[in-house]
């Protein structure tokens, strides 16, 4: 299983220091183990390479009276003094052979040994006192036998420290309060710097323009501070611009309503019924028009307020007023359905979905579906449908596929971007789906 780095901040700080400093001791554990390999080869392997060649020259010139000691360390015996399967000493090996090759002596095989003893081991009685307790303290001791020519062995036999084992412990402990001085404080440190970023990015996600929420409170180190000055900056700067543009787009409605308005007050002039007819119909599309392009442009800041709704009954109102036009409009009553969102926004919005079944096939479906936590509002048609390829296309803003949808039916198309933006700050989704048998499913999906 792959092992995933941490993603907050405070984990992947207390990662890099912990990996920095498993690095640091990994270094500090190769000096010292070096270190106490020099001075073991000073204090014991130097030592027993003197004594052991000193022993042979001895020995060759026929001095073997201190062989003959009772509990001798260094002996004369008539066999391999080293056990078998004992891991050897190859630093005392090498320096062995080279001290006895400096001084001419004759010698055959040259072996060692380390055997190791616990505190209560029953070997430690035939030994001396302080030997006994020398050797019960290091751990081991180095059993050393050389060849002598006429087949008789000198043996030796040595305290041998086992310095790698307590390093290693030594070290695992000086890491764990390392890690326990170190690390702590770097946690708390990384967990009280990535509070307020924590804040900021819940700030930033939150940020609905013309909510007017209060500046963030500048806290942390003096990066983080000034982050968050640049946020309440920007934060400023987009709500005020949004403030003028939605004068801008008063100020331009305004504009244009009025010579709209006027113009179809003229229109009642015009003495040819169809002419009239027409010229009308085209003031009303172009009201229309400018209706959906100011609704789309001040969704980014929405002046209807949020309120409880049954959406059951808020799409059953909107389907009877299709019905009282004499539009064919099937809905299937649903059970009362109680959220929190913008009634004449979502109004429009199921309105925009039924207005282009009717256009494009005569008559629409509704219906009403609840799940767990969603429910769907489906409007369902008959019409030609669209190709496969666009049918997310057509939620942009001013498209139209003209192979399926032409503009005797009217509009310039923002009926779709304006219900895909209502439906998106209603916290849903809206989508197209190719009905099986033919025709076209629009689906608003809402979580409860």
């Amino acid at each position: 299983m792959r092992l995933e780095p941490p993603r907050s901040l405070s984990g992947q700080i207390a990662l890099l220091v912990a990996v920095a400093l498993f690095v640091a001791q990994a270094i500090n554990f190769g000096l010292l183990y070096r270190e106490r390999r020099e001075l073991r080869f000073t204090q014991i392997v130097v030592p027993t390479v003197t004594r052991v060649v000193d022993a042979a020259e001895r020995y060759q010139a026929g001095r073997i009276a201190p062989f003959e000691r009772p509990r001798s360390r260094l002996k004369i015996v008539p066999s391999n003094p080293v056990p078998p399967g004992l891991p050897h000493a190859e630093e005392i090996e090498a320096g062995i052979r080279a001290g006895l090759a400096d001084s001419n002596v004759e010698h055959g095989r040259v072996v060692s040994g380390i055997r190791r003893f616990s505190s209560n081991d029953p070997r430690l009685a035939d030994m001396r006192p302080d030997r006994a307790r020398r050797l019960a303290s290091l751990g081991a001791e180095v059993i050393v036998g050389v060849e002598l020519p006429n087949g008789r062995w000198l043996s030796l036999n040595g305290p041998w420290p086992r310095t790698e084992q307590g390093l290693v412990w030594q070290l695992i402990a000086q890491t764990l309060i390392l890690y326990a001085v170190v690390l702590l404080p770097v946690l708390w440190i990384g967990r009280r710097v990535a509070r307020p970023l924590s804040e900021l990015t819940a700030r930033a996600r939150a940020f609905a323009p013309g909510s007017d929420p209060e500046p963030m409170v500048e806290r942390g180190p003096g990066d983080l501070r000034a982050l968050i000055v640049a946020y309440n900056e920007l934060s400023a700067r987009v709500s005020a611009m949004l403030d003028e543009k939605d004068r801008m787009l008063g100020a331009i409605g305004h504009d244009l309503r009025t010579p709209l308005a006027a113009l179809r007050v003229r229109i009642e002039s015009v003495d040819d019924d169809t002419d009239r007819q027409r010229m009308a119909d085209i003031v009303d599309e172009m009201t229309r028009t400018l209706e959906d392009i100011l609704s789309l442009a001040r969704l980014g800041r929405p002046s209807e307020p949020l309120a409880d709704v049954d959406l059951a009954a808020l799409v059953d109102a909107v389907v009877e007023d299709f019905r009282d036009l004499d539009h064919d409009v099937a809905f299937d009553e649903a059970e009362r359905i109680r959220m929190r969102l913008r009634p004449s926004l979502m109004r429009r919005a199921v309105r925009n979905l039924i207005e282009n079944a009717i256009k494009y096939a005569g008559a629409a479906e509704v219906q009403i579906s609840v799940a767990a936590n969603r429910i769907v509002i489906a409007v369902c048609d008959r019409g030609p449908g669209l190709p496969p390829d666009k049918l997310d296309a057509v939620f942009d803003a001013f498209v139209r596929l003209e192979s399926s949808r032409n503009r005797d039916t009217g509009g310039i198309g923002l009926g779709l971007a304006l219900t895909r933006a209502i439906v998106r700050d209603a916290g849903g989704r809206v989508t197209l789906q190719n009905r099986d048998g033919g025709g076209l499913i629009a689906r608003i999906e809402l979580d409860r």
